[in-house]
């Protein structure tokens, strides 16, 4: 065996060792005291959770679906632990029906922006979020939707449905080059750095980021990426990715003012937030073709009525925010969420603590 693999051998190892102590210290708890007790707030949570929280934990889970918040704030009463499966509003009203024994709250997600987190700092109660685990899932759907907005997917299919093939043209459907083409990101951590460096095999020519702070220069050479401010980030890029978090700094922040700084070609591709784009605005931009094209996998509100005007354009490809949506990525999602519940339980530091 080369000295590397025993070296990863002995790591892997350590970490199952620290687990497994961890669990120990717990179930020695609830044997000298109360079980803990943890509320799981979706009825489809994975079963890599349920069983790794059951093993010292007595779970107490909702049943309705869509999650009834009449159901979540009784059966909340009184637990040690919450496991917050969804997106609904996590806050005051929540945090006042778990009583004075909650000490530790996961959620199962990367985004926290439906947290009220300045309540949970105030009550100094642990949080945890599910970061990074999902970048690879959320960078695939980026680049898909990168590449349909860009070649017309949905504009071809509709062709199709109407019976109205137009081939005949030569220019018929004529889309825009990933090869060679400046790719822009609003926003680059872990998801945006995953986009990047999946575009690299499609020989884009270079990466332009806007961000608070620098990636480091190695990164940065890796990526062939150049951080620049927001107006040049607009002008310069050919498509335009966002993948910053929703704060009150970046809502809205795409309108018609930056869409009229963007070249007549570019492709807007959003995986972050829906409200970080002010949507009329859009709508407006794809209608009057100001920039070429957009692809969504996030709206603002979610879900989108199906009667909402985006969906009567051609030239924008709509996703009903399925980043994340793979088997193994929302069982590694709620693993890691168990995990930092039970941490948080334990007094230990969460294996991905929110603050």
């Amino acid at each position: 065996m080369s000295k590397n693999y025993l070296f990863l051998l002995a790591i892997t190892l350590l970490i199952n060792l620290n687990d497994a102590s961890l669990l120990r210290r717990a179930k020695n708890r609830t044997m000298s005291a109360k079980p803990y007790k943890v509320l799981i707030s979706h009825p489809e949570v994975p079963q890599s959770a349920i069983e790794l929280l059951k093993e010292s934990c007595e779970l107490v889970q909702v049943t309705s679906l869509p999650p009834n918040r009449a159901e979540v704030l009784e059966k909340i009463r009184g637990v040690d632990g919450l496991f917050w499966g969804g997106h609904s509003p996590l806050n005051a009203e929540v945090l006042d029906a778990a009583g004075p024994k909650l000490k530790s709250i996961s959620t199962m997600s990367a985004g926290i922006d439906y947290v009220d987190l300045a309540e949970v700092k105030r009550r100094k109660i642990p949080l945890g979020h599910t970061p990074t685990v999902l970048d690879p899932a959320v960078a695939d759907i980026a680049v898909g939707l990168l590449i349909a907005a860009g070649r017309r997917f949905h504009e071809g299919r509709k062709k199709i449905d109407s019976n109205n093939w137009e081939n005949y043209h030569l220019n018929w459907l004529l889309g825009q080059d990933v090869r060679d083409s400046v790719v822009g990101f609003f926003g680059f951590g872990g998801i945006g750095q995953a986009i990047a460096k999946r575009l690299s095999g499609f020989d884009i020519d270079h990466v332009l980021y806007t961000t608070r702070r620098r990636i480091n220069k190695e990164l940065e050479q890796e990526l062939n990426a150049k951080k620049v401010e927001f107006d040049e980030l607009l002008a310069k890029s050919d498509f335009i990715v966002i993948a910053a978090p929703l704060t009150e700094q970046t809502r809205g922040v795409f309108n018609t003012t930056a869409f009229n700084k963007m070249k007549q070609t570019a492709v807007l591709v959003n995986i972050a937030r829906g409200a970080i784009i002010n949507q009329n605005d859009l709508y407006n931009a794809l209608k009057t073709n100001r920039i070429f094209s957009a692809g969504l996998d996030v709206m603002d509100p979610e879900p989108l009525p199906a009667n909402d005007k985006l969906l009567t354009l051609d030239n924008i490809v709509v996703l009903p925010h399925i980043g994340s949506a793979t088997n193994r990525t929302r069982s590694d999602m709620a693993t890691i969420a168990a995990h930092n519940v039970l941490r948080g339980l334990a007094g230990e530091r969460m294996l991905s603590p929110a603050y």
